[in-house]
């Protein structure tokens, strides 16, 4: 069965590539800005316990969850993607300023909450706006993806250099990233058209919101790696909700800054990416990502500040391989797999099976964890990281023994100058 040809631009032209690059540096920045030392602000500014730092970490996947819905409503079916991206980030910006002026974590939840539900929704926006312009892709896209990751360590050393973890001021880590996520709205709107290649096509309700999406789960393989990009996720929340607080706890300075690392490792394995996953395969490539969450947490829960210092080291490093070799191939995959109609929707529905349920699941998880291993000047972080390492071993067994390669992949069929065509 053949997908309507789509048109897509002859190549990438400097400025437009300077767009795109700006776009997915700004989208991570406005992230990373406040996302990475939250548990550590909660902790320390308003008191949170460990349970509060996860149900704040679980607005995100709030967030996800209804992202799909706003994806295929409106980006899939009535408006172009980049005016949506803009809008939402606009009004986003005005939440991350007053959640940072919240003094209590009952309204800090509530902004929070409302801000997570407008920009969850970018993520597969950014990916869309990113995949329209590309015509190939599994090789282009990690050249455009990377600025990203570079947004998100430009914020980790910023708030390294400026000294505001030791010096008690993470509330600016708000006020940078309401100020980034302005300007990413501004931007938006100069950004390529992506119109909606859902519009004027008739169906139910659900398709209507961008559920024809959920159709994709009827390959076995699709629905093995939806599952496990769902279970892969408890454990990665242990890191997303911890990692800042561990590190500042066991006396790491400039926790934020060390946590760059991360994405450093990542940048580079991003660059990598179209020659690992010609050489490698979707299969190889994702099993090897969820085995080294497993392997960072290990190294976590045995390294310390002191000769063992190195472990944790490593473990940071690892992100680029944790992060890259799953969720980025992941993405691919799916842009690969989707018919264009769906394009949208599948972003969203696969941001919503990782940042939303999976890590839904997993901050109601490692909350009570946490909890469960206080003592009276910290926690027994040897036994919290083993948790998710078991689960990430498990998750890895679950997907080797079910994913069948290259099932229901479509192929990209060569392409002339600005035209492209999908086929099953």
């Amino acid at each position: 069965m053949s997908e309507p040809t789509q048109s897509r631009p002859a190549g990438l032209t400097p400025v437009l590539r300077t767009k795109l690059s700006a776009l997915m540096f700004l989208e991570f920045f406005v992230w990373g800005a406040w996302f990475v030392t939250l548990g550590t602000y909660l902790a320390g500014e308003l008191g949170a316990s460990g349970s509060q730092i996860s149900l704040a970490f679980l607005t995100q996947s709030l967030g996800a969850i209804i992202a799909p819905l706003v994806v295929g409503l409106v980006a899939d079916r009535f408006f172009p993607a980049q005016k949506v991206f803009g809008v939402l980030h606009l009004v986003a910006a005005v939440m991350m300023f007053l959640a940072g002026r919240a003094d209590a974590f009952g309204p800090f939840f509530v902004a929070a909450l409302v801000y997570m539900v407008l920009f969850m929704p970018t993520l597969a926006l950014a990916n869309s706006i990113s995949f329209n312009q590309l015509r190939d892709p599994e090789k282009q896209f990690p050249a455009i993806r990377v600025f990203g990751t570079l947004g998100w360590i430009v914020a980790g050393l910023i708030i390294g250099w400026l000294g505001w973890e030791q010096g008690g001021r993470l509330e600016l880590t708000f006020v940078m990233a309401a100020a980034g996520s302005a300007l990413l709205g501004v931007l938006a709107f100069f950004m390529p058209d992506t119109p909606p290649r859902g519009r004027g096509r008739q169906g139910s309700v659900g398709q209507l919101l961008g559920l024809d999406a959920l159709g994709l789960l009827k390959s076995r393989s699709y629905l093995v790696f939806f599952v496990s990009s769902v279970l892969i996720c408890i454990p990665l929340a242990f890191y997303y909700n911890f990692t800042n607080l561990y590190l500042n706890e066991i006396g790491v300075r400039g926790a934020a800054a060390y946590q760059s690392l991360g994405q450093m490792s990542e940048a580079l394995f991003l660059l990598a990416m179209p020659f690992l996953l010609s050489r490698l395969g979707f299969k190889k490539t994702l099993l090897i990502g969820m085995l080294a969450w497993g392997l960072r947490y290990v190294l976590f829960g045995f390294g310390d500040t002191g000769s063992l210092f190195w472990m944790i080291l490593v473990g940071l490093v690892l992100h680029g391989i944790c992060y890259d070799f799953f969720f980025v191939a992941g993405q691919i995959y799916t842009d690969k797999f989707a018919p264009a109609h769906v394009h949208s929707s599948a972003q969203g529905l696969i941001s919503m099976a990782t940042y939303g349920v999976g890590l839904l699941i997993g901050s109601l998880i490692s909350g009570p964890v946490v909890d469960a291993f206080a003592t009276a000047d910290g926690h027994r972080w040897t036994t919290v990281w083993l948790v998710p390492a078991v689960l990430a071993v498990l998750v890895a067994v679950f997907f080797l023994a079910l994913f069948r390669e290259d099932a229901g992949i479509r192929e990209t069929a060569p392409r002339g100058p600005g035209v492209g065509s999908r086929t099953s």
